[in-house]
């Protein structure tokens, strides 16, 4: 599993011209799902994002979690994660798992974060969305639960 995590000020995302999830302060989170991902994948992923010290502390320095400044994340699925362009001009997406494997699996991950009593908004899986991201930083971190970054 890979996560493009955005420290934002405010984050939206909308389908057919209607906002169906929308944040403020928090983290907007991009998910990218892998053929082999097991349960212990997203609990690394999910475990990283909601304790990844990322936000600034009373001395500024990046010390406080999402946790610490009760912030919001917008979660979105985006397959494109897995885009391989080491080869050519168009990227390979075979490691993506696609489909209705990939939906139940991101609907896992949204259900382990919100076990952490945040305020989590999402997506609509596999709709085309345009995402508003407001970086704050701007703070950008990438996660690959195979630890390949």
């Amino acid at each position: 599993m890979r996560a493009v995590i955005q420290r934002v000020t405010s984050s939206s995302v909308t389908v057919d011209n209607k906002t169906i999830g929308e944040i403020n302060n928090g983290l907007n989170v991009l998910i990218g799902i892998c053929n082999d991902d097991t349960i212990e994948d997203l609990q690394y992923v999910a475990d990283k994002i909601i304790n990844l010290r990322i936000f600034h502390d009373e001395n500024d320095k990046m010390n406080l979690c999402i946790q610490d400044v009760k912030g919001e994340l917008l979660i979105i699925s985006q397959f494109t994660l897995y885009g391989d362009c080491r080869k050519g001009r168009r990227p390979n997406f075979m490691q993506a798992k696609s489909g209705e494997e990939a939906k139940v699996i991101y609907e896992k991950f949204v259900d382990i974060i919100k076990k952490s009593g945040l305020k989590v908004e999402t997506g609509e899986f596999g709709a085309d969305m345009k995402v508003q991201i407001n970086n704050d930083g701007p703070v950008t971190i990438l996660l690959d639960s195979k630890r390949q970054f």
